[in-house]
């Protein structure tokens, strides 16, 4: 069998499962079933994201290889008849999609192993059948719903090829996907992605700390100044992020289904964004305490101040230039070219696919 992964993160995760798959899959199988795992990694979604292509992609690619089965994994989320997909499988043609979205944030190595284990056992099991012989139309909710909760089958239609579909539903299946879809980003690479932004904030916070008159407005705030300093530098950081670099997604369709799939990706885009810019201004923090207690001087602190220099006032002053340092960041991020924005608020995927939309729309305007 082969896991065909798309790149970046859904072939890390096939290869870190590939290692002890092949003795889970014998076990669980239970039948003297011997399993051999191939990693393939290549972008089997490029240029689409409608699952019956994706799953004939997927088809054609195991049909050209020695592979009996085939589960391909993508870190693009996936919709089917108005809902979020998780998997589809095929027991004609030996193969699954699986989104790895829906699977959520947390645990996500745990349970795309243990998605691909049922997926696996689905495949090489028999058939399901009803009682005049023909093939369910609903597969029963097995350990795969039961262990991928709120995972529940979806709807297939006669004329489709898949067999068996399911779907993330409910409110803590949306949440779950955009979880998913955030961790497909790693807002955790945005800081070290946008170096010019992160240089203009930490020669901001610098200039700030040894500036009597940042010591004096530090120390006459009031914590929900402080606090309203904080939320007001990073909102201003973030949507300057999202609206000098475009990232703000809009549907050129107008049906109830894609003003729900833009929502997903703008709500995936904040998220993102936001987690980046508050890591941002955490560590912006630090600096800024870490070089107050090297350069300040009490004696002078207090002359310019009338307040003595002790453990509250370092922290009021770091929090104070962090917020300080985050506006001259925001200012700082207009120096980056829109592509290094995405580059580091995105995956390979998602960027693929708003280059993918942005072409599109390119092409509809200029017919």
């Amino acid at each position: 069998m082969a896991l065909l992964a798309d790149p970046d993160a859904p072939t890390e995760i096939a290869q870190r499962m590939a290692r002890a798959l092949p003795d889970r899959l014998a076990e669980r199988s239970g039948q003297g079933r011997r399993f051999h795992v191939e990693v393939v990694s290549e972008p089997f979604t490029a240029g689409t994201e409608d699952p019956p292509t994706l799953m004939r992609r997927i088809s054609d690619r195991a049909g050209a290889e020695t592979w009996d089965v085939v589960v391909a994994l993508t870190d693009l989320p996936l919709h089917s008849h108005g809902r979020e997909l998780v998997v589809e499988l095929s027991q004609a043609h030996g193969s699954a999609l699986l989104s790895l979205p829906p699977l959520g944030g947390l645990r996500l190595q745990r349970r795309a192993r243990r998605a691909v284990e049922e997926a696996v056992l689905s495949l090489v099991g028999p058939r399901a059948t009803g009682n005049g012989g023909t093939p369910r139309d609903q597969p029963p909710a097995g350990s795969f719903v039961g262990r991928l909760a709120p995972v529940r089958p979806g709807p297939v239609g006669e004329e489709e090829s898949v067999d068996l579909r399911y779907v993330a539903g409910g409110p803590r299946g949306h949440l779950r996907v955009l979880l998913g879809m955030v961790r497909a980003n790693r807002p955790w690479r945005l800081l070290p992605g946008l170096s010019k932004a992160l240089a203009a904030a930490l020669a901001t916070g610098a200039i700030a700390t040894v500036n009597s008159t940042i010591w004096s407005l530090a120390s006459s705030l009031s914590v929900p100044r402080l606090v309203i300093a904080m939320v007001g530098s990073v909102a201003l950081m973030l949507g300057w992020l999202i609206v000098d670099a475009h990232l703000w997604h809009r549907s050129a369709e107008g049906t109830p289904e894609a003003r729900r799939r833009a929502a997903l990706y703008n709500a995936s885009t904040v998220v993102t964004v936001g987690i980046g810019v508050l890591v941002c201004y955490v560590g912006l923090m630090v600096i800024a305490l870490v070089w107050a207690l090297f350069i300040l001087n009490d004696q002078v602190f207090a002359s310019m101040t009338r307040t003595p220099l002790q453990a509250t006032e370092y922290w009021t002053l770091s929090w104070f230039v962090a917020s300080v340092a985050t506006v001259g960041g925001a200012l700082g991020s207009s120096l980056e070219s829109d592509e290094a924005i995405r580059a580091a608020a995105y995956s390979k995927r998602e960027q693929e696919r708003r280059h993918m939309l942005q072409d599109d729309h390119a092409d509809q305007l200029s017919k």
